[in-house]
């Protein structure tokens, strides 16, 4: 059937646009091109939807029992034609609408997200909202996406002429085509490949069904705090196959990007070169960091506004870690930020999230870790990050040089030794001087005040800080009113202030925070923003959830709300076969290792050489495959020679038959090359062994011990199979390393059919392990 053919959903329909602040917008927060319709909709389209007419040939059957000759297959038949007719009345995948603003002529293509607005409304995302010339009441629409009205340099006009809500829109059922080629005209000059190619594809994959011609796409950048920069904006100008609107789910799409015109290619060029010239491992540009070992120091410089990150990848997780940063100027501003990489904490420390942070204006600056810290539970490494502060994201001002090194230290030792009194003298005969706080001969006590009184000055406040009178330094110092933080230069101060006393919020949440560090602490604790590693999925993934009102079903199991949803997915015990939740499974697993105490160990066949049980062992965790037993403690493969249906009460013809199976040993052997029976003529050969036994008069002295151990438990000599006598051999080495008894490791052996790595698999699985007390 041609495409021309091809059955269309038909479908249009009037909704009213609700505000913003009404609660069918705020339930559920849209973002990029999705939209909200009610579930009348649904219901109407479901109506609509076309019925293919490809339908499979009349005289074809559908039901593999048809018979044209029984007219009782042909309601079966029927009934399979009109389900097939009810499956392929369905809807179009991925659904597709054109929005209409009748107010101004505005046209853009939108996917759908639910099915779940109010009664004749549509709830539009702010993209949306923008694009058709919606405005919000509080006016502020346009700052938060970070789009103004422009007027392009070559003449494209895209400015906006918002409209007031309480308008209608008009919605169109609309299948675009799959979409090959597009192309986007960047709004601003400078703009990296390597900075929004990778934000770019995750941007249009989350938030984007369609992309519309001549739209904006406003593609958010880093996490910069309340940085309006962070934004990269591009104008959609063109697609293949050409049209107003493509769809770019389920297809390959190559993007295109060109400049807007001349002026901006020149300007994109040279902010390029620019920006390489001043790129991470260039001479003027910042370190490149990388990895960090203890007891080792590393010499680099980090540009204004930039960050260095290294990473500790090991350390002696009995002792503490200090984290020291050095050789910066005193007028200068350096921060230390540490954050360990671990399952619940898995983004880099920065300005918004961090663990631990030195952020005063002294140096040198320490952050020392106890090895019972809490965050350093499942610890992969620790990260740090080196930050010079900036009052602008420009950071054309001269790199700033540094020292990073990281020690060890003992906790214990650092109590002790912080006891001391500081106020005994270190040498005989010194006084301190009150005004500079140092130890001075009693000598020159006099002479030295004097001076001291003269030329500085002991700060007032208690920093216990001495400062020339008449130095910049003592101009510029200052205490913080609010906490006890102080500093002797203007830019310490705007950087305490920014990060401790500047109202801020977060823009994963909403939630507003006195200050830069308390909005850390949300962002690397409830933040439903907050990178894991799911132990469930094995993805780094935010891990949801309401910030405000924990669940406490997450908060019992010790999971993220992520993982508490993640791990309500079912999977099939390896050792039990039953269908458990995966959230649910170190529970479970933990019943079956309780169950190994109480499980029956295997009985070894007493014959030395059988590597089998006596009542056998499967790859299950069956020891009691069998309840029949002997009075000898054979397997039955062993004891299937010996036995007769006899009455012997006293066991003496049970005796005779062994005695004769040994003479037999003895006298002919088994004749195999792999034999290692001393007891056996062929073993003994095969050993080395001295021939011995060769007739009855030598054999019987050899044999008498065998039967007078008979009765007492002695083990038994008897040949075996090949495959017996290795699983018995290997057996005993597994049990010579001491983790499981030598009964265990036989009825693994015997259970995978001698093979050593599932034999250890199964004792993993069902043995009890040796306690040593």
């Amino acid at each position: 059937m041609s495409g021309e053919d091809t059955p269309t959903l038909k479908w249009s329909a009037s909704f009213s646009v609700p505000s913003t602040s009404s609660p069918s917008s705020k339930r559920i927060k849209l973002s990029g091109d999705k939209i909200l319709l009610p579930p009348s909709a649904l219901e109407q389209l479901l109506a609509a939807a076309p019925v293919s007419e490809s339908l499979p040939d009349a005289a074809a059957p559908l039901t593999s029992a048809f018979d044209p000759f029984n007219p009782y297959t042909y309601a079966a038949e029927r009934h399979a034609r009109e389900s097939l007719l009810e499956r392929q009345q369905q809807l179009p995948h991925p659904l597709t609408f054109r929005l209409v603003n009748p107010a101004n002529g505005r046209v853009v293509y939108a996917g759908i997200r639910e099915f779940s607005a109010g009664e004749d409304e549509v709830v539009l995302s702010s993209w949306l909202r923008l694009a058709l010339g919606f405005k919000d009441e509080d006016d502020t629409l346009e700052e938060e996406n970070g789009i103004k009205d422009t007027e392009m340099s070559d003449g494209a006009d895209v400015s906006r002429n918002p409209q007031k809500t309480g308008e209608t829109i008009t919605v169109h059922a609309r299948q675009l085509p799959k979409g090959t080629f597009v192309k986007l005209r960047p709004l601003e000059a400078g703009y990296d490949a390597e900075d929004w190619k990778a934000l770019l594809e995750q941007h249009l994959r989350t938030n984007f069904t369609t992309l519309t011609n001549g739209e904006v796409l406003d593609v958010p950048g880093g996490r910069g705090i309340g940085s309006s920069s962070e934004h990269f904006r591009f104008l959609v100008d063109g697609f293949q196959p050409e049209g107003d609107g493509i769809c770019i789910v389920d297809t390959d799409l190559e993007v295109d990007i060109e400049a807007l015109n001349e002026e901006q290619a020149i300007e994109t060029v040279k902010r390029l070169a620019e920006k390489a010239h001043r790129a991470p491992g260039t001479t003027n540009g910042s370190s490149s960091g990388g990895r960090i070992d203890l007891f080792q120091s590393e010499q680099g410089q980090v540009l204004p506004g930039d960050w260095v990150d290294y990473s500790l990848p090991s350390w002696d997780r009995s002792q503490g870690v200090e984290i020291e940063l050095s050789g910066v100027e005193d007028n200068q501003d350096v921060q230390l930020y540490v954050s360990p990489l671990a399952p619940r904490q898995r983004a880099k420390p920065r300005e918004d999230e961090y663990i631990f942070a030195e952020l005063d204006g002294r140096y040198p600056k320490r952050i020392r870790i106890n090895p019972t810290n809490a965050e350093l539970e499942g610890a992969e490494a620790i990260q740090i990050a080196i930050h010079a502060f900036s009052e602008s994201d420009k950071t054309t001002l001269p790199a700033i040089g540094f020292t990073i090194s990281v020690n060890p230290f003992d906790p214990s030792k650092e109590q002790s030794s912080t006891s001391t009194n500081s106020d005994t003298p270190p040498n005989p005969g010194e006084a301190r001087c009150d005004n500079c706080h140092q130890w001075i001969p009693e000598r020159t006590m006099t002479l030295h005040q004097n001076f001291c009184y003269r030329n500085n000055i002991l700060c007032p406040q208690g920093c216990d800080q001495v400062f020339q009178k008449r130095s910049p330094q003592w101009t510029a110092h200052w205490h913080c009113p609010h906490d006890r933080a102080y500093g002797s230069t203007p830019q310490s101060r705007l950087a305490h202030d920014t990060h401790f006393h500047t109202t801020t919020t977060c823009t994963h949440c909403t939630l507003s925070f006195s200050s830069i560090a308390a909005l850390a602490g949300h962002r690397t604790s409830v933040c439903p923003a907050k990178l894991i590693l799911c132990q469930f999925c094995h993805l780094t993934v935010p891990q949801d959830g309401d910030p405000l009102h924990p669940d406490p079903a997450a908060l019992l199991a010790n999971l993220t709300p992520h993982e508490l949803a993640d791990g309500a997915r079912t999977t099939e015990c390896h050792l039990c076969s039953k269908i458990v939740r995966l959230r649910d499974m170190p529970t479970h697993l933990a019943h079956h290792e309780l169950s190994k105490t109480r499980r029956a160990a295997p009985i070894p066949c007493r014959n030395a050489l059988c590597g089998r049980s006596v009542h056998g062992a499967d790859i299950s965790g069956n020891t009691r495959l069998t309840t029949s037993s002997n009075e000898l403690g054979l397997c039955s493969r062993c004891f299937g020679p010996l036995y007769v249906a006899l009455h012997d009460p006293d066991g003496r013809a049970l005796k005779r038959r062994v005695e004769r199976r040994y003479l037999a040993q003895l006298l002919t052997g088994c004749g195999k090359d792999w034999c290692r029976n001393s007891l056996c003529r062929a073993g003994r050969k095969n050993l080395g062994m001295p021939e011995q036994g060769t007739s009855a008069r030598d054999a019987l002295p050899m044999i008498k011990p065998e039967l007078v151990g008979l009765e007492g438990g002695a083990a038994l000599h008897f040949c075996v199979d090949e495959r017996a006598q290795e699983s018995r051999v290997l057996a005993e080495h597994v049990a010579a390393e001491g983790v499981y008894a030598v009964e265990w490791c036989v009825g693994a052996l015997e259970a995978s059919a001698g093979n050593v790595v599932k034999g250890r698999e199964w004792l993993g699985n069902w043995a009890p392990k040796i306690v040593n007390e």
